[in-house]
């Protein structure tokens, strides 16, 4: 398939704001793509050359793209910069200054073009910079000017089309019989093997039936489980009834991978984070005796004087890109484990709880960096409760029920596990994990900061939409608004992306992608008819418009807690949360 092929239904999405729309463009795309092209295609479309979960990045500023720019068109780089500054868009500029070239290319198919990127993306050494620019040179004076355009973002991470990977997998279900095939039955398969070129391939061969034999694979992320929350021992009695609860830790989730020789620390938003933290590395090879694995804990910071366990504003800082041994000296972690995912070929996912919490127990050898969590099979809420307030007196964030039959449900949120935490016993102290969605600009003092207040929203996952609850402006450092206004400089959006939902009266002055999660604090959970989270709509006496049925849910007084960068936009708080919090808090 050529390349300029896809670069036309790239436009098409680029001009849809409806998430059905896209849908329907990609599945028609899909269908189109042959097998042997579609998984370079959907990496391409996410502005890759391989999966999320693997560290292969292209490594290109702006700086370098304009020299690229400059040198594939004979144009001068004061000429793209100022194309650049007048269009805001890289892209664009290459398109307009190939037009002007009368470039016709348009040869290339998607393999030509991922494998000249993918020859980009690896290049790396002494003169690694000249061999990138040269090579893009070379990629986009060889296409037609739409298609440059698009290839052009690719590098410098702005190709951002606004689907999501629930986007794309709604889509190869509509792609094989629309109706009859939900994204239900491609789903668990993505959740324990993220790989939408990988999913697209075998569906695109062998139908839905080729992923019936998927199984977790050493070395390649599985999307971490997710809790339910109660604030009571009788809730979670009444609930999962007889269940083991352990400690919760404020610390990384880390999920090991482990083939008896290499270890892999995966975070919850699948970085690989192997590098940070030499320590559980050694503690994995020296105190874990199996052929392979793949298990999860809790990564928490500990004084090596008293043993005692840190805060999270500690523990956090672990993760860093240089100094690694010295802070590892200075803040050791021990890894709490508390799941078996897989161990020496055998999948576990789908055993019960108190089966693979068995196996767990086998696997660790003595030590003092990797531990097993305590744990405690309970029948009574007097049980939980005492075990809760023992966790909360040693510093811990609460606790975890687990029911004993529950399956491992990866990529999901289940009431296999239950959280019990702390603040859930107050009004409303617990935290929300929400995306900025957009910011206002600042006005005094700070509107030199570019920013004065950001909405937020959280994530319904029903109809993989997100919904705005709050428009913050309180909370932050003034460290912190500049940190913000330039994570959100880097994600801007011409558009509102077809992911929001967004009431006309809140619609902010700069929008950006859902790529920013912050967690935020606020005093209580109350109604407003602007905004979305929850909102229902119906329509008017006249028949001419829509009438606000029931309000939406929003935060009172919203404050900034801290950036949640181990957390990805599917992570954030749900609607449904956020309609079991109102309900608990007007107990």
């Amino acid at each position: 398939m050529k390349f300029r092929d896809l670069a036309t239904y790239l436009q098409k999405i680029e001009d849809t704001a409806s998430r059905n729309s896209m849908i329907e463009i990609l599945a028609e795309l899909f269908k189109k793509t042959p097998s042997s092209e579609i998984d370079k295609m959907v990496y391409l479309m996410q502005g890759r050359v391989a999966p999320l979960y693997h560290p292969i990045e292209f490594g290109m500023a702006d700086k370098m793209m304009i020299k690229a720019i400059a040198l594939a068109f004979d144009a001068d780089e004061k000429r793209v910069r100022r194309e650049f500054r007048d269009l805001g868009d890289l892209g664009e500029a290459a398109q307009k200054l190939a037009e002007e070239k009368k470039i016709q290319g348009g040869g290339l198919s998607i393999t030509d073009v991922f494998n000249s990127l993918e020859k980009i993306a690896k290049a790396g050494g002494s003169g690694s910079v000249e061999v990138k620019v040269r090579e893009t040179a070379n990629l986009l004076k060889s296409l037609d000017p739409e298609s440059s355009r698009f290839v052009a973002r690719i590098p410098i991470g702005k190709l951002r089309l606004g689907f999501s990977d629930m986007t794309v997998l709604d889509s190869l279900a509509w792609m094989i019989d629309g109706s009859k095939i939900s994204r239900k039955e491609i789903e668990p398969v993505f959740n324990i093997h993220p790989d939408l070129g990988f999913i697209a391939k075998v569906i695109k061969e062998k139908g839905v039936k080729g992923l019936a034999s998927s199984s977790p694979v050493v070395f390649t992320p599985v999307l971490m489980a997710r809790a339910e929350r109660l604030s009571s021992g009788e809730e979670i009695i009444e609930k999962i009834g007889k269940c083991a609860i352990e400690p919760k830790f404020d610390g990384f989730r880390l999920q090991v991978h482990f083939d008896g020789e290499n270890v892999k620390l995966i975070t919850r938003n699948l970085e690989d984070s192997t590098h940070m933290y030499p320590d559980v590395v050694a503690g994995v090879k020296k105190q874990i005796k199996v052929k392979n694995a793949i298990f999860e804990g809790e990564a928490i910071a500990y004084d090596p004087d008293t043993g005692e366990y840190l805060p999270f504003q500690e523990t956090v800082q672990r993760k860093r890109k240089y100094d690694i041994e010295k802070y590892a000296a200075n803040i050791p972690l021990k890894l709490i484990c508390f799941e078996l995912l897989y161990i020496n070929g055998k999948n576990l996912i789908n055993k019960p709880y108190h089966e693979r919490r068995e196996e767990l127990s086998k696997i660790i050898g003595k030590g003092d960096t990797i531990l097993l969590s305590d744990e405690k099979v309970v029948e009574t809420p007097h049980e939980i409760e005492n075990f809760f307030d023992d966790a909360v007196s040693r510093g811990l964030e609460g606790i975890l029920a687990k029911r004993l039959d529950g399956e491992y449900q990866a990529g999901a949120r289940s009431w296999n596990w239950i959280k019990f935490k702390r603040s859930y016993s107050a009004h409303l102290e617990d935290t929300i994990d929400c995306v900025v969605m957009g910011y206002y600009s600042g006005r005094g003092k700070r509107s030199t900061f570019g920013i004065g207040a950001f909405l937020i929203g959280v994530y319904d996952d029903k109809n993989d939409k997100f919904m705005t609850i709050a428009k913050v402006g309180t909370g932050l450092t003034d460290e912190e608004w500049k940190e913000l206004y330039k994570r959100a400089g880097k994600i801007k959006s011409d558009k509102k992306p077809a992911l929001y939902e967004v009431d006309k009266n809140l619609e902010p002055y700069v929008w950006t992608k859902p790529e920013i999660i912050v967690e935020i604090k606020a005093d209580e959970i109350t109604r407003s008819p602007i905004h979305t989270a929850g909102r229902v709509m119906k329509a008017s006496k006249s028949g001419t418009a829509l009438d606000i049925d029931t309000a939406g849910y929003a935060l009172r007084f919203p404050r900034l807690e801290k950036f949640r960068d181990d957390k990805k936009p599917n992570d954030c708080t749900t609607l449904k949360e956020i309609e079991e919090m109102f309900e608990a808090q007007k107990k």
